[in-house]
């Protein structure tokens, strides 16, 4: 088998044993992986290259905001999940301007707020483990 089928079949595999919470926490692992990836497309020199390397790292973050804000259960989540939605709705937002503008602040004010939460979340994860051991 070929590495690159290996880490194919791995990544199917974690994701298919993981817990709602551990899935959470990919989402938010890809999230900022395409931001890091749309943030360095602003140093590529060719202009084409350049700007489809933002655009497609940003969409695929935005797609996840998106899917984010579908697991927040507002009927059971209140106050936090109705601000959670509107956070997420900002982050779209932010990104929206920077892959319309090509500007790389907003990225970094996005990546800098969801790297907050997703480490809130793992601390929060990690505590929930250490409950039931």
């Amino acid at each position: 088998m070929q590495l690159a089928q290996l880490a194919k079949s791995y990544k199917s595999v974690a994701v298919t044993t993981a817990t709602p919470g551990q899935l959470v926490l990919m989402l938010f692992d890809g999230a900022l992986r395409f931001m890091a990836a749309a943030e360095n497309g602003f140093s590529l020199e060719d202009f084409m290259q350049r700007n489809e390397t933002i655009h497609n790292n940003i969409v695929k973050t935005q797609n996840i905001l998106r899917e984010l804000q579908c697991s927040l259960d507002m009927s059971v989540g209140g106050d936090f999940a109705q601000r959670m939605f509107a956070l997420y709705e900002f982050m779209i937002s932010q990104l929206q301007d920077a892959n319309l503008k090509k500007e790389s602040t907003p990225i970094a004010t996005v990546s800098r707020l969801l790297g907050d939460i997703r480490d809130a979340w793992a601390e929060m994860l990690e505590k929930s483990v250490a409950q039931v051991a």
